[in-house]
């Protein structure tokens, strides 16, 4: 069995427009289609949470906001699902991860397509911040 919470509190959802900008400006990035993954480490007291994530969904793409709406909650969740093995990593450590999932696809995916791109994307992050 599990032993941890698959949980999504506030203190590990990114807000401040500060690490936000900070994220953009010196942040790495990879995409595993339809995302793109923006992720900075950095020190300890930037938040409460090891990690800490957003998800951008661009207006340009999905002119409707209730589409819009609808894939943010699947990339939500999808993280959610998987986040555990990146939150091991950091949770010893005296850095935290910031993460931003920008969703690049003109049309609404399936939560399948969505919950593979993670998986693909978590994987890839802890080859590269290990």
């Amino acid at each position: 069995m599990n032993d941890h919470r698959s949980t999504f509190p506030k203190k590990e959802r990114l807000s401040w427009k500060r690490h936000i900008d900070l994220l953009f400006q010196k942040g790495a990035s990879f995409v595993t289609f339809p995302l793109r993954v923006i992720y900075l480490p950095v020190e300890k007291d930037f938040s409460d949470a090891p990690v800490s994530m957003f998800v951008s969904v661009s207006k340009k793409k999905l002119k409707h906001a209730v589409n819009r709406n609808y894939i943010k909650r699947r990339v939500r969740e999808s993280y959610r699902l998987r986040k555990h093995d990146l939150i091991q990593l950091y949770a010893g450590k005296n850095k935290k991860l910031l993460l931003a999932f920008l969703y690049l696809d003109s049309t609404k995916a399936s939560f399948d397509k969505i919950d593979r791109a993670m998986t693909k994307g978590i994987h890839t992050l802890l080859k590269k911040t290990e």
